[in-house]
């Protein structure tokens, strides 16, 4: 029999297919900083501005970001995050709480970031139904797609 030679389906890829490049996520991590002015995107992520353009039109085409006019003369975009944008920033908060810990060390953190609450945030996720933080052992997965298998395709 003739392996498979399609992926498994996941949304995972599909996700990463749209912002999974470097220079989108830093794109989304400035704009949910605030700084959504190109010129300010340029000199924060330090990506060429073809590049930078590339991406930001993708980000709006995915309705990730909008972009509105905020110079007429000359014409002048800033970039905002949409509902889905904010989204995926609990996924940045997450990233940068995992390099901070494993890439980096308490000492050389280069931001951090404070709860409405006044407390530096540790983000951590957590179960919408009974509020317990995710671990590992406890997930049991369930594959939605025919003819897969948590371990792989099924025979024919």
């Amino acid at each position: 029999m003739a392996a498979r030679k399609d992926p498994r389906p996941c949304s995972v890829a599909d996700t990463l297919a749209l912002v999974g490049e470097k220079y989108s996520l830093l794109v989304l991590r400035e704009v949910c900083l605030g700084n959504g002015r190109f010129d300010q995107l340029v000199r924060n992520i330090g990506a060429p501005r073809d590049i930078l353009a590339t991406r930001l039109r993708r980000l709006v085409d995915a309705g990730i970001l909008t972009k509105r006019v905020y110079s007429e003369r000359p014409r002048r975009f800033e970039y905002r995050p949409t509902r889905a944008g904010l989204e995926l920033e609990p996924v940045l908060l997450t990233l940068m709480a995992w390099g901070d810990r494993h890439l980096r060390g308490d000492e050389d953190r280069p931001m951090v970031m404070e709860h409405i609450c006044g407390n530096e945030l540790v983000p951590a996720v957590t179960c919408t139904a009974c509020g317990e933080p995710v671990r590992h052992e406890e997930l049991i997965p369930h594959p939605q797609s025919p003819g897969w298998t948590v371990q792989g395709p099924t025979a024919a």
